[in-house]
């Protein structure tokens, strides 16, 4: 199993990235490759609809860390773990995502890889957005 690791430098203090990005309300608007559509609550276990199907997904516990790993479980019964940290960077926060190979070609990881660094650049996007006033928290942003 091969790993890769996925960063993305946002301007913005790694307390707001993680407000945002922790927000399971939020991962429809910045995680196209885990959550297509409205994320649905069962007790601590989120289903969503993704590019690979129904999959559930449990993140650790919101913490002062910036730790958001998560667990997700594939149609196939498959459980991924997926590290993902927010760190303090010199220009703002830095986040990042641990892409694993497992039941993917290489063709199918470097997709993967690509597509968590589109998602990442969205929450970028996103984060910035309401940091600069153009997004109230309580408004849907969509998606691009």
């Amino acid at each position: 199993m091969r790993s890769h690791h996925v960063s993305r430098v946002i301007s913005a203090s790694p307390d707001a990235v993680y407000e945002y990005a922790s927000n399971v309300d939020n991962l429809p608007r910045w995680a196209a490759g885990l959550a297509q559509s409205e994320v649905v609550r069962e007790g601590d276990v989120l289903v969503v609809e993704s590019p690979m199907g129904r999959v559930t997904v449990r993140f650790v516990e919101r913490n002062d860390l910036g730790v958001l790993d998560h667990d997700v479980t594939l149609p196939s019964g498959t459980v991924v773990t997926n590290p993902v940290r927010v760190l303090a960077h010199p220009n703002g926060a830095e986040i990042v995502f641990t892409v694993r190979q497992i039941e993917l070609t290489d063709d199918e990881f470097a997709r993967d890889i690509e597509l968590v660094a589109a998602d990442l650049e969205r929450l970028e996007h996103e984060v910035l957005r309401r940091q600069h006033g153009t997004l109230r928290a309580d408004e849907p942003s969509g998606r691009r």
